[in-house]
């Protein structure tokens, strides 16, 4: 029988990749009982300042923080568009790829959950994918409108097993560990000549100061 255990997909800049990412979704992956996760970086963001890296330095940034650790696969495909990464459509190709049955699931941080509103075509991403929400530290626990709160509360799910089941449609809110690491932390640092040690793997470091990156 093929495989049909729920897939997850993390995208993001990763500029750099640190272990606020890592952390929080390998917690993520041992309460949803993940077997693997997707990094998938993406090129030109749409609604974010552009990268500061470039996207061959920002992937094989990504290569180094996930040597060795066999929950993570790193899918490239969106390095090579030229157009804006837009996630929903990003999720469409995957679907028409996995079929309709593959349970799918999208990694997000509070942060995005709360401004998911303003995404190109929200209301089409619980369709194609269930929604795996990582706690950030800052952000508030509730949607800005009464509305917003109303999608949450009418989507949302505590049980793992339906994530497995189901192939799309619901929000996980999981009770993951804060860890206040950003990368707008990690590249100011860098341009002070602070240390940044204890915020990203030795050799993401070792990378970014090899090739003078966020000076």
């Amino acid at each position: 029988m093929p495989d049909t255990s729920l897939l997850a997909l993390y995208g993001g800049t990763f500029d750099p990749i640190h272990y606020g990412h890592l952390k929080s979704v390998e917690a993520l992956a041992r309460l949803v009982k993940l077997k693997s996760v997707t990094i998938m970086p993406n090129n030109v963001p749409p609604h974010r300042p552009q990268p500061k890296a470039s996207s061959e330095q920002r992937k094989e940034m990504i290569e180094l923080a996930i040597a060795g650790n066999p929950l993570f696969i790193l899918d490239d495909r969106e390095l090579t568009r030229t157009t804006p990464s837009w996630t929903v459509e990003t999720l469409e190709l995957l679907r028409a790829e996995l079929g309709p049955k593959q349970p799918l699931a999208f990694i997000i941080g509070q942060d995005s959950l709360l401004s998911l509103h303003r995404w190109h075509r929200w209301e089409t991403l619980l369709t194609l994918c269930h929604l795996l929400v990582t706690q950030r530290p800052g952000y508030p626990l509730t949607m800005e409108t009464p509305e917003q709160q109303a999608w949450l509360a009418q989507n949302v799910t505590d049980s793992v097993e339906t994530l497995h089941q189901q192939p799309a449609g619901k929000v996980f809110l999981a009770q993951t560990p804060l860890y206040d690491i950003s990368a707008t932390t990690i590249r100011h640092r860098l341009e002070n000549n602070q240390p940044c040690d204890d915020l990203l793997p030795p050799d993401v470091l070792a990378f970014i100061l090899q090739h003078g990156l966020y000076r």
